[in-house]
């Protein structure tokens, strides 16, 4: 089931790329909130409203995704125990389409659960019972983020031996093929391509990246490097572009030459 809590100058449930670029313009903000609690729904989604978000609800996994698909969003917010498909099978099927932030919020605050929720593709994650004020800071974090609102602001790409990262766009290339990255994957990357070949730690990046709260548990910052090396075609087990130093951090390799087509 979807019910879509909308002001009359809000989009409605058929907002497509251009409501998008309008919303990013005036500074709105649409979100998918995806919780089988009605109550705890309407709450929620009062309060964001009364904060100037608009927000549709999605009661049950499989109807999240339908509804991730056939409308554009600026935030995801999703419980982790749903009827249907369960909120990590939701991410993961929102990220074969879409890089929106997505924050998981579910009672399930243990830290193996925070890790499942991270590698399943969601970009933040808080545990309930939430603060409102808590919640809406969040998702205002993650849309700056998305929107390039927040993290480096050079004007130059940064070239790194194979790997080039464009701020103004957020793009990242590995021998000039396009990498599709997260905001805060990028922002990561970044940091490390600031000092190649020099260690930087897992504090370091949380706090020159702009992590919020939920990276403070020491397993978030490898799960988000190991992510990004998945994408960036690295070997998990031996790499050489994002390198880990055992104790220390990790480094983003300067002298690994680049693979040209023939």
């Amino acid at each position: 089931m979807t019910m879509a809590m909308t002001t009359p100058s809000s989009p409605g449930s058929n907002q497509n790329g251009a409501n998008a670029n309008a919303n990013a313009a005036s500074g709105s903000i649409h979100v998918l909130l995806v919780e089988d609690d009605a109550r705890l729904a309407t709450l929620t989604a009062q309060y964001l409203e009364t904060h100037g978000l608009t927000v549709t609800i999605s009661t049950n996994g499989d109807d999240a995704v339908k509804v991730a698909r056939a409308t554009t969003f600026d935030c995801v917010l999703l419980d982790l125990m749903l009827p249907g498909k369960d909120g990590t099978e939701v991410c993961r099927d929102i990220r074969k389409h879409s890089d929106v932030p997505i924050i998981m919020v579910t009672a399930r605050g243990e830290e193996a659960d925070r890790v499942m929720g991270l590698e399943g593709g969601a970009d933040d994650y808080i545990a309930k019972p939430t603060a409102p004020r808590e919640l809406l800071a969040r998702v205002r974090a993650q849309v700056r983020r998305a929107r390039g609102q927040a993290g480096p602001k050079r004007a130059e790409p940064i070239e790194v031996g194979r790997v080039r990262l464009d701020p103004s766009s957020l793009s990242v290339f590995v021998d000039d093929k396009p990498i599709v990255v997260t905001a805060y994957e990028f922002a990561l990357l970044y940091v490390l391509a600031e000092t190649p070949g020099r260690v930087v730690s897992r504090e370091a990046l949380l706090e020159k990246g702009k992590g919020s709260a939920e990276d403070a548990f020491d397993r978030s910052i490898d799960v988000r490097i190991s992510r990004l090396r998945a994408k960036l075609g690295d070997d998990p087990k031996q790499p050489r572009l994002l390198k880990s130093i055992r104790g220390a951090g990790y480094m983003l390799a300067v002298d690994e030459k680049r693979h040209d087509t023939p």
